[in-house]
């Protein structure tokens, strides 16, 4: 077999526990992040709108770049949808957080197409540095 045999399957490796936690701990942090948003949002309306959609984008950002992955984008992308559409959605009681105004539609959407921009843009797998010089 050629060299390109032994490029194409590499077995998985289990992720290191630290990295595990941060990533159980972004989940979290998304989803508190979720829910002060959707309380902020309605609030004051078109400054709580931005504020609660520029906290979600910085939480998405913020964990990419400390964790260097996409993972970090789409661990609090995925406790922000947690924490807003299964936790803020409706109880039994019949209760919702959200209003019906377009502001909370806003927040919703905006902040699904800040999670998708956001792990779609994080750092993929390139190398960081001074002393790196692609296309060597």
């Amino acid at each position: 077999m050629s060299d390109r045999g032994s490029m194409l399957a590499q077995p998985l490796r289990r992720p290191p526990a630290g990295r595990l936690v941060a990533y159980v701990g972004l989940l979290l942090l998304g989803a508190v992040t979720g829910l002060a948003g959707a309380l902020v949002q309605a609030g004051w309306f078109p400054g709580g709108l931005l504020l609660a959609l520029l906290g979600a984008a910085g939480l998405f950002l913020g964990g990419a770049r400390a964790l260097g992955s996409r993972g970090g984008a789409v661990a609090p992308a995925a406790g922000w949808m947690i924490g807003v559409v299964v936790l803020t959605a409706g109880r039994p009681e019949g209760d919702f957080l959200f209003g019906a105004g377009g502001g909370s539609y806003l927040f919703l959407l905006g902040g699904m197409a800040l999670a998708v921009i956001c792990a779609t843009l994080a750092f993929g797998r390139q190398p960081v540095g001074d002393e790196v010089r692609l296309g060597k």
